[in-house]
């Protein structure tokens, strides 16, 4: 059975209960999850394998700054540059469209992510919180995703 890591940017639990949700939906659909809630930059590139696969729930902060959870990571990820070519994945951003940086840490995250040469399966989706249904939203974009795998 597949595994599929779903690291999770959130500040104020929103992106967590998202992940928690596609989590249990991949679940159902024959995948095994593992839920990294403070991704740990030295676990997850040990553990990467050519059959690699990340969801990455990320909510932007501030002015567009990744959330605290998810922050050492990406500091990381952009300092270090590793080679990610074996891995596949995706990305769900999370905002709130009145704020001018929009979803930016999630975009931030699927740019890096492709220029560290990974696979992206799937356009990354927007979430706006003051606007979407974040559990209707993300379960058609998840579907796809599945399909991709």
């Amino acid at each position: 059975m597949q595994t599929i890591d779903i690291l999770v940017a959130t500040t104020s639990g929103n992106t967590e209960y998202l992940a928690d949700q596609l989590s249990t939906q991949l679940q159902e659909a024959g995948y095994s999850t593992t839920l990294h809630y403070e991704p740990d930059y030295s676990d997850l590139m040990e553990s990467l394998t050519e059959q690699s696969v990340w969801l990455c729930c990320v909510a932007s902060h501030g002015a567009g700054e990744y959330a605290d959870s998810m922050l050492d990571f990406a500091e990381e990820l952009h300092t270090h540059k590793p080679q990610l070519s074996g891995l596949r994945y995706g990305v769900i951003a999370v905002g709130d469209s009145c704020y001018d940086t929009f979803c930016a840490a999630g975009r931030d995250c699927d740019a890096m992510l492709a220029i560290l040469g990974a696979k992206r399966l799937i356009t990354h989706l927007e979430i706006d919180m003051s606007q979407d249904d974040p559990d209707e939203k993300s379960s058609t974009w998840l579907h796809s995703f599945i399909q991709l795998l």
